[in-house]
């Protein structure tokens, strides 16, 4: 599968992504109406962020305990399931008066529906998909987010300047419910992808499984911590200038896009390897510059700039595709994703810490530099491991084929896109499960 034409004429493809587009266009809006109606009622900008990101810290929960139902549920009425629910909690926070306790219990129980939905999703495109689709179709769905989000964003700050924060998080329950509809009506009936009924012994055994190899935990850690901490300094937006914040948020979506774009469409497969430790430190660096206080032009090219590093993760997806049995698709895609989901959820509020004691920008300064280290610190760690391996290590490892991979004896380059070559198991995509789940 080469072209976006040939994803679109997939059966079901369109409905799936349509879905997709409602469900990223409700998050979107409901997160800046949430963070700014918090910011108002608290001037508070940790407070603000872990509203806006709260629902990222109870994903980890349910990769521990919910994350065997992601193949052992029926998609379909399990997709529309998650999104009515999402639409009934975000109706919820409408409500006047709701103290900020009842908010933030609200945005974990989301959080913990949310965390199965990501493995249902991408297990379920990996269905409609062939294996060799997957990575132009996931592209398709980060490029997606990014656009969404730019619009959202922008959308919900328009918005926010004619009607109030609950009327926001209103239509984004009604976008919720738009997209359960779209997952109902569009998708056929299929049956899980593994026998047996969803459990915490079932999610536990499955999790070790992929958690057995250091080249796989060293890559799952790859893809949570440095977008993770990245996504500490975004979460700050709010409280970095409250006026622009729609602005700063759908710069940032449009890097993504781009990124998204370049490496999922016109980067060769070949040199695609070679790109993901430079995104990653792409995706760090300019928000280096953030404690000097840049003016709303500079700070949002700035995010822009830094977004387009969020393409490293289509590497890191399309080998974990490759490496991955059709029956746990579901079940290692969900655990990367709410893995990603709590690592950034988690930033958020240590970057509102940091924030409460310094300011926003020195915030996201701090957490750029963390996310260097940590992408630095994995990438020696990786080769390090290779070089005591007696074996001549390339640059960056490549992506082959999921026959090859699956067989592939010799270890990896790096942390950041190393498959594990001893164990034919799995492991994780990158952020757009950020935005997606």
């Amino acid at each position: 599968m080469r072209s976006y034409r040939e994803l679109f004429r997939t059966p079901e493809f369109t409905p799936f992504f349509v879905s997709a587009a409602a469900r990223t266009a409700a998050q979107t809006i409901s997160g800046l109406a949430l963070g700014t109606l918090v910011y108002r009622a608290t001037d508070s900008p940790l407070l603000s962020a872990v509203s806006m990101f709260g629902p990222q810290l109870a994903q980890m929960l349910g990769a521990t305990f919910l994350m065997s139902g992601a193949d052992r549920l029926p998609p379909r009425s399990t997709l529309t399931g998650i999104q009515l629910l999402t639409a009934a909690g975000t109706a919820l926070l409408a409500l006047p008066g709701l103290p900020i306790g009842a908010v933030f219990a609200v945005v974990f129980a989301q959080g913990l529906i949310a965390s199965l939905g990501g493995g249902v999703r991408w297990g379920l495109l990996n269905e409609i998909l062939t294996k060799e689709g997957y990575l132009l179709g996931r592209s398709v769905f980060n490029m997606l987010t990014g656009l969404m989000q730019v619009a959202g964003y922008a959308t919900g700050g328009a918005l926010l300047t004619f009607l109030s924060p609950r009327a926001c998080l209103i239509l984004a329950a009604a976008l919720s419910v738009a997209s359960a509809l779209a997952t109902r009506f569009g998708l056929t009936a299929r049956p899980p992808r593994a026998s047996g009924r969803p459990s915490v012994a079932a999610t536990w055994r499955t999790n070790a499984l992929l958690w057995s190899s250091r080249p796989r935990r060293l890559t799952l850690l790859g893809l949570w911590l440095p977008n993770g901490l990245v996504v500490g300094c975004e979460s700050l937006y709010v409280s970095y200038d409250p006026d622009a914040a729609g602005a700063l948020y759908a710069s940032a979506a449009l890097g993504m896009f781009v990124g998204d774009v370049t490496v999922g469409r016109l980067v060769s497969p070949g040199l695609r390897p070679r790109l993901a430790v430079p995104l990653l430190l792409l995706l760090a660096t300019p928000y280096l510059f953030f404690a000097l206080r840049p003016g709303v032009p500079l700070a949002a090219a700035a995010a822009a700039l830094a977004s387009i590093g969020f393409g490293a993760s289509l590497v890191q997806q399309e080998r974990l595709v490759a490496l991955t049995p059709d029956r746990l698709t579901g079940h290692v895609l969900g655990l990367q994703s709410s893995g990603t989901m709590t690592l950034q959820g988690v930033s958020a509020a240590l970057a509102g810490t940091v924030a409460q004691v310094t300011s926003p920008g020195v915030a996201m300064t701090v957490m750029a530099t963390a996310s260097l280290a940590v992408t630095g610190a994995l990438t020696w760690a990786g080769r390090g491991r290779d070089e005591q391996a007696g074996q001549r290590v390339p640059q960056v490892a490549g992506c082959g084929s999921p026959a090859r991979s699956l067989r592939a004896s010799r270890p990896s380059s790096t942390a950041l896109t190393s498959p594990d070559s001893a164990t034919p198991r799995e492991k994780t995509n990158g952020l757009n499960q950020a935005a997606g789940e």
